[in-house]
């Protein structure tokens, strides 16, 4: 057996590839942005091309970085960004279009029609999702409807879908030269196209959103010895690399964080939140705005489900105060510049750019700062900006109570933005409950390598990853009950001001 297990994770905002060594430290990495295309309001796409390119090369570097050889990976992970939609001619490789991204609005009248018709129901009981834009079989309707050519192509069987994970893999395993044209269960929950249930493409849901079957990718488990084949490229990899295991990125920090129990769930902070809750091997249909996902299934097991509330727009708030508003320099000084006030002064900033997600689900909203007074300045917008990804999570943590009846004791935590202490202090204060931070707090990718490497024995079971998972640290509330009421009310009413903002026809 090789001594390392790789992770491909192509997100957002970058791709990088991790390696692991087998008590799941970190051996090293390579990660490389792609470009971020905004060419409408609501609109957000990527270019399939650069995000493969730049996954290649940032494969190539880890490796080189490592002092490895290709031989010395057991296996390859992949994780990805869920919802974002890809079609590509599976003879040339070629994207019919940009890569429509998950936070991306355009098919908010496709997801409003489907309601106002009466399907949101059967979506929601088969798929567990309700009609939004945030999903991807809306996205493919669009594309079927409006790029010139891929509904003829698709019918003639030369335009496939895939989210970026299926578009990795195809790359990997040779392209056009036989790539494999797959995905796992996690992923294809994030269509509204699968039965939860059957695990399945659903035919009606099919028929209902206008789509050939024969463009969707074999569904597998998220850890396989022989679902997802080998490396073929030339280029990064010149030997043959099992790959063996897939899941969307927040399903792999869920594996990350080793939360294999009913009621364990975690929060991960990235260019969205997003806080899963395992909730066993029965889908638990929620009553307050969550959606109902697959977690993950491991080989021939039971798939295993969960709870989620998804946020749009947290990390990447902190990235428009950088790119939009020039108001910082790096992520990092975000925390610099809102620790030289004591709190936000009152103001809210609710950044609603995409619509809300759980548990409001109103694309109608957009992003408003509220609240403020000629005593205001650029640390208190900064201050505000923290506050609000934890309100937003403090908003999924109540919904989720509700719908499960479990209350946390401890928020575990993962993503880039736990780097910031600030942040992590404000969420244990607004919760009210303590916050703690893994030692690998890139539990994604580190996931994504131990859903690869139980596949090939390279792991025992889960109990042994368990042994693997250690605090780094952890924050204790310190605001009073007063001050936590108080200001969750006046987040509240901030998110009322960004409603009913955009028609929705």
């Amino acid at each position: 057996m090789a001594d390392f297990v790789g992770a491909v994770d192509q997100g957002t905002t970058s791709s990088r590839f991790m390696i692991f060594d087998h008590d799941g430290n970190e051996v090293a990495k390579h990660q490389l942005e792609h470009t971020q295309i905004l060419p409408r309001p609501g609109w957000v796409e990527h270019d399939p091309v650069e995000i493969w390119e730049r996954t290649n090369v940032a494969i190539q570097n880890a490796v080189r970085s490592a002092g490895i050889s290709p031989a010395d990976l057991d296996a390859i992970g992949i994780t990805n960004q869920r919802e974002t939609t890809v079609v590509w001619d599976p003879r040339t490789g070629q994207p019919y279009c940009n890569a429509i991204v998950w936070q991306d609005t355009r098919t908010d009248r496709i997801a409003a029609t489907l309601e106002r018709d009466g399907h949101g129901d059967l979506i929601r009981r088969r798929a567990g999702l309700p009609p939004a834009t945030y999903f991807s079989g809306g996205k493919l309707t669009w594309i079927l409807e409006n790029v010139d050519g891929v509904r003829a192509a698709a019918e003639q069987g030369h335009a496939v879908f895939g989210t970026t994970d299926s578009w990795v893999l195809w790359n990997l395993t040779g392209g056009p030269n036989g790539g494999i044209h797959a995905t796992d269960v996690t992923n294809a929950s994030r269509t509204m196209l699968m039965d939860l249930e059957t695990l399945d493409w659903d035919d009606e849901l099919l028929d209902l959103f206008g789509i050939p079957r024969a463009m969707l990718p074999v569904i597998n488990p998220s850890s396989h010895p022989e679902a997802y084949g080998r490396t073929r490229t030339t280029r990064p990899l010149r030997r043959a690399v099992p790959i063996t295991g897939v899941l969307g990125d927040q399903q792999a920090a869920t594996v990350g964080q080793v939360c294999f129990a009913v009621g364990e769930a975690k929060n991960t902070y990235g260019t969205g939140n997003f806080l899963l809750l395992n909730t066993g091997t029965e889908p638990v249909r929620s009553r307050h705005g969550l959606i109902t996902t697959v977690a993950y299934r491991f080989g021939d097991a039971p798939a295993v489900y969960a709870l989620e509330g998804s946020i749009a727009v947290t990390g990447s708030a902190v990235q428009w105060l950088r790119d939009q508003l020039h108001a910082i320099t790096d992520a990092a000084e975000s925390e610099r510049l809102a620790a030289t006030v004591p709190d936000s002064g009152g103001a809210y900033f609710v950044p609603a750019f995409s619509g809300l997600f759980a548990p409001y689900w109103r694309s109608d909203a957009r992003g408003a700062i509220v609240g403020l007074a000629r005593y205001h300045t650029n640390g208190h917008l900064a201050r505000a900006t923290l506050e609000a990804i934890c309100y937003q999570s403090r908003d999924v943590v109540e919904a989720m109570e509700q719908d499960s009846g479990v209350h946390l004791d401890v928020l575990r935590v993962d993503g880039g933005v736990t780097a910031n202490d600030l942040c992590m202090q404000t969420q244990a204060d607004i919760l009210g409950v303590p916050v703690s931070r893994p030692v690998v707090a890139e539990t994604t990718a580190l996931g994504a390598a131990y859903a690869a490497g139980l596949a090939t024995g390279f792991w025992r079971d889960t109990d042994e990853l368990r042994e693997h998972w250690h605090e780094s640290k952890r924050w204790e509330p310190r605001w009073s009950e007063q001050r936590r009421a108080e200001g969750y009310a006046g987040w509240k009413k901030a998110v009322q001001r960004t409603l009913d903002w955009v028609e929705v026809e």
